[in-house]
């Protein structure tokens, strides 16, 4: 094994670790060196895919170990501060599911260890690596979607129903990332609604507002108690409109030619719209699998010292807005300023 070879341990083999597994075992550069869990019958699972990697269920130890350079944790959001300090204090690198913490001191605390340890610390948003979205984001920023107004987004399904994590955090990650990234930076308000329909103490539905300056809005629709599964986020700007669809089988992304424009005409009052309807076009994109593309940049960050896309940062924002949404929730739907 080269000596620039990343040894990778991933710690939680349940819902999301099989697909980590199945990435960090092929990326370039690193080596997935050894899977833990606590529960024996996820580990043998793995074991029969991956015969060449070790298996224990002593995490603790693995943190430890000389012969690791870098932690992936994919195991339930609770434990996500704890097992992360663990690891950057013994000096690896860590890569933590979204969301990164479910406090923002807890965040700010995983921040500052990864920067004082100079050490890498990523959050798994993994939207912001899907080339759809970064097609959209190139639009944004060319100007070819005009003045941005606003955007929506939907990410519902019958299940997975959790008990110990309500939809916000378990749910609401990936669209709040997505927004603050299309934006280019957190809003200024949230506020939320939701209902805790099966359990009676967690919010199975959740709608999110956010307020961002100059006036752009966004809005999430959260839940695990929908009829069918539905992915999608809307684009409204000045000029065109783009519609992402994660669940198509082609044409996951759609760029309307239509636009609403202020027309300033003597005679006809203060003001006028115009209304253009144009075409409809689907790019065409590389459609690498995202999670590949993320746990690449990983490695490859480590490997050259870089800053990832998604840092400790990146996942701290993200956590503000949840704590505010949090917040808005217990306040029966309050604006509250993102701190």
């Amino acid at each position: 094994m080269d000596e620039s070879t990343v040894r990778i341990a991933l710690v939680g083999c349940g819902y999301w670790g099989p697909n980590l597994a199945r990435n960090l075992s092929q990326v370039n550069g690193g080596r997935l060196m050894v899977c833990t869990d606590t529960d024996a019958q996820a580990l043998a699972r793995m074991e029969r895919q991956y015969p060449q990697v070790e298996m224990t269920t002593d995490s603790a130890a693995v943190l430890q170990r000389s012969d690791i350079d870098a932690v992936v944790l994919a195991t339930p959001a609770r434990t996500h501060a704890g097992l992360a300090l663990e690891a950057l204090a013994a000096g690896k690198h860590v890569f933590v599911e979204k969301p990164l913490a479910l406090s923002v001191a807890d965040a700010e605390q995983m921040v500052a260890a990864a920067q004082a340890g100079s050490r890498v610390l990523m959050v798994g948003h993994v939207f912001e690596y899907h080339p759809a979205l970064r097609h959209i984001k190139q639009l944004l920023d060319k100007g070819e979607l005009g003045d941005l107004y606003y955007l929506y987004s939907t990410r519902v399904n019958l299940g997975r129903v959790q008990a110990d994590i309500n939809a916000l955090w378990s749910i609401a990650p990936h669209d709040i990332a997505i927004m603050l990234h299309l934006v280019g930076g957190l809003p200024l308000r949230v506020s939320a609604h939701g209902q805790a329909f099966l359990s009676g103490s967690v919010e199975d539905v959740v709608f999110v507002n956010l307020e961002f300056a100059g006036g752009v809005i966004g809005h999430i629709h959260a839940s695990w108690l929908d009829p069918s599964k539905t992915r999608q986020l809307t684009v409204v700007g000045s000029r065109r409109m783009v519609v992402y669809d994660d669940v198509a089988s082609e044409g996951k992304v759609k760029i309307y030619d239509k636009g609403v424009y202020r027309k300033n005409e003597p005679g006809y009052g203060e003001f006028q719209v115009k209304v253009h309807s144009g075409d409809i076009t689907i790019p065409r994109l590389d459609m690498t699998e995202p999670l590949q593309l993320e746990c690449q940049h990983y490695v490859d960050c480590i490997r050259e010292g870089r800053t990832p896309l998604t840092d400790g940062v990146n996942g701290l924002q993200v956590v503000r807005v949840l704590a505010a949404a949090q917040a808005s929730l217990a306040a029966g739907g309050l604006s509250v300023a993102v701190a």
